[in-house]
């Protein structure tokens, strides 16, 4: 896509241009994105409900809530990062639950891995209404993935056992969430899970998962407990592995 720059405004298209002031407002507030359309710029932003808003990264843009980074993005891309965890655990062909989908990278991940069903479930709706409006989560409207607004803890709870082949949980903080970090809850994942499921959880904190911590012992300690077997750190990405 070309441009068009003069001395007094860049030119977008035939709707919308920004003036050099708006230039450097853009300048100014480095962490934002913004959305030029029908002559309006508008930051992709939320303050209905706490502050959620789209952040810029050298590829794709990651979600921040309350100032708080929900993906991976230092020494990487959000999208390739969400793609590796993806692949920790989708084989072609495969049904995939994908729990606190965020901006649905690694939904989209899965289904360009060849899953033939993904179940992404969200349960903000300021998420699901920023992730309408950026281009990197469009493909979520590809057939195959079906997204669905609403509580994991929840939902979870009236799906047919042994109906998913792998499962990716990426859930907010345990501070946020405890529920989702809680024995029962990961007996819900392996129940929903076929024989020899697979999950991908991601826990955060790199430093705590290559030196042990009270945290990241725990997780392993419960999904242990709920019945999961092969859990294993994976250092790189955050997160956990396991097998049911």
């Amino acid at each position: 896509m070309s441009l068009l720059l003069s001395d007094q405004e860049l030119i977008l298209d035939e709707d919308n241009r920004l003036t050099i002031g708006e230039l450097k407002k853009i300048v100014k507030k480095k962490q934002r994105i913004y959305l030029c359309s029908d002559g309006d710029m508008v930051p992709l932003e939320d303050r209905s409900s706490g502050y959620y808003k789209l952040a810029p990264t050298a590829g794709a843009p990651l979600l921040e809530i309350s100032g708080v980074k929900m993906h991976i993005s230092k020494g990487t891309d959000p999208y390739i990062s969400a793609s590796e965890m993806a692949e920790q655990v989708v084989s072609q062909g495969d049904k995939v639950l994908d729990c606190c989908s965020g901006l649905g990278y690694a939904a989209i991940a899965a289904h360009r891995l060849g899953a033939r069903e993904v179940l992404s479930i969200e349960l903000s709706p300021e998420v699901m209404g920023l992730r309408a409006l950026n281009p990197w989560s469009n493909d979520l409207a590809k057939e195959g993935i079906v997204q669905r607004q609403g509580n994991s803890f929840e939902l979870i709870n009236s799906m047919t056992a042994a109906s998913f082949d792998s499962v990716i949980h990426d859930p907010p903080r345990f501070s946020l969430a405890g529920e989702l970090y809680s024995e029962a809850f990961y007996a819900e994942i392996l129940r929903v899970l076929r024989r020899h499921g697979k999950l991908f959880h991601y826990t955060g904190n790199p430093h705590m998962i290559k030196r042990g911590s009270g945290f990241v012992d725990g997780v392993i300690r419960r999904l242990k407990a709920a019945g999961f077997k092969r859990v294993e750190k994976v250092p790189h990405l955050m997160g956990v592995r396991a097998q049911k």
